[in-house]
């Protein structure tokens, strides 16, 4: 598998505003083209965060541990409606509340994005099924997660937003 250079991303103002639109290839390739993506961190009932690992042929950050959801906002869609596709398609979720938590700009050294960051909680931590899309995922105590903190383990994003959205406290 890989990620499809072609796919359609919009191109956004910091605010959301949509001013235009560039391929996944543009959007990834260091241009800083600001896109909107979303995130999902997922809790069960005992506060556990599941985390997501992205498999090795990702073009950013392969390998590593991440949100629990997260993808791109295809043109023309809706933010919550990329969230619960991306939700359906990573997590096997189909229902849930998304509650927000924010939006903020993330840089990297190759991309821009503008985050929409959501909380959902699942009942049953067994209705959690990564698709093949994924490298599988755990759920992982907040503990756990502080404890593995700048080791090399998390992206560079989870570990900014972990922080940003006080879930380290």
């Amino acid at each position: 598998m890989q990620d499809n250079k072609d796919e359609i991303f919009p191109v956004v103002t910091p605010e959301g505003t949509v001013t235009g639109c560039a391929t996944r290839g543009e959007c990834h390739s260091g241009s800083k083209l600001l896109h909107p993506v979303v995130h999902i961190h997922v809790f069960d009932r005992k506060g556990r965060l599941f985390l997501q690992k992205r498999p090795d042929w990702k073009d950013i950050q392969p390998g590593k541990w991440d949100t629990s959801v997260g993808g791109h906002v295809d043109y023309g869609e809706e933010i919550i409606d990329a969230a619960m596709r991306e939700a359906r398609e990573e997590l096997g979720i189909t229902e849930g509340e998304l509650m927000p938590l924010g939006r903020y700009i993330f840089e990297s050294d190759r991309e821009r994005e503008l985050i929409n960051a959501f909380k959902l909680i699942v009942d049953d931590p067994d209705d959690v099924k990564p698709s093949a899309e994924l490298d599988g995922g755990k759920f992982w105590s907040i503990a756990e997660i502080n404890d593995s903190l700048g080791k090399g383990i998390f992206t560079p994003n989870f570990e900014s937003e972990f922080r940003r959205l006080g879930f380290d406290r």
